[in-house]
């Protein structure tokens, strides 16, 4: 079959790019509602699964890093408490103290492995604010670069990314500045 069998007649003959994988998040797939049994926090569950299949970079006393399985660039990191909580002022002074520190750790880790220029560095506090996951408090580490906004998110609606997660992350766990 050529290409042109499956290109839309008409004026739409843009080319696309498949993103199939993004259709678990748009259906909330694998996001607690707590209404189904056994409903349990990604969040939650990410530090108790083997290796590599976890996507977490580092682990502290209190918080661990994680990679974001539906990323907004490449390398885009979590830093979250082990704890479930769903709010900053939930959190205890030895909590917040290390969610810095890991924040400072991942910025540093992400500039060594991926030439990182800039960060986006948030938290969403409640659904309503935005967050996915609302009832586990998770930092936002997004690397920026210059130019990386262009014509496919812009136009097309699309993000690219240039590496598989797991070869990420294990980049990541290789430059982790250890007591830095």
């Amino acid at each position: 079959m050529s290409k042109s069998e499956f290109a839309p007649s008409g004026s739409d003959a843009w080319d696309r790019l498949w993103t199939p994988h993004r259709m678990a998040y748009i259906r909330g797939e694998n996001k607690p509602t707590h209404e189904r049994p056994g409903d349990e926090c990604p969040f939650c569950r990410a530090p108790t699964l083997a290796g590599a299949d976890s996507l977490v970079v580092a682990r502290g006393e209190s918080v661990y890093v994680v990679l974001n399985l539906y990323p907004y660039n490449a390398g885009h990191l979590m830093v979250c408490p082990f704890r479930h909580v769903p709010d900053y002022t939930d959190l205890t002074e030895e909590e917040v103290a290390e969610l810095g520190a890991y924040t400072q750790r991942s910025m540093a880790a992400l500039r060594d492995v991926s030439g990182a220029q800039g960060f986006n560095i948030g938290l969403n506090q409640g659904a309503i604010a935005g967050a996915g996951i609302a009832g586990h408090l998770h930092q936002h580490i997004v690397p920026r670069w210059s130019g990386d906004t262009n014509f496919m998110p812009v136009i097309g609606g699309t993000r690219t990314m240039p590496q598989l997660l797991e070869s990420t992350r294990d980049l990541l766990v290789s430059a982790w500045p250890e007591g830095a």
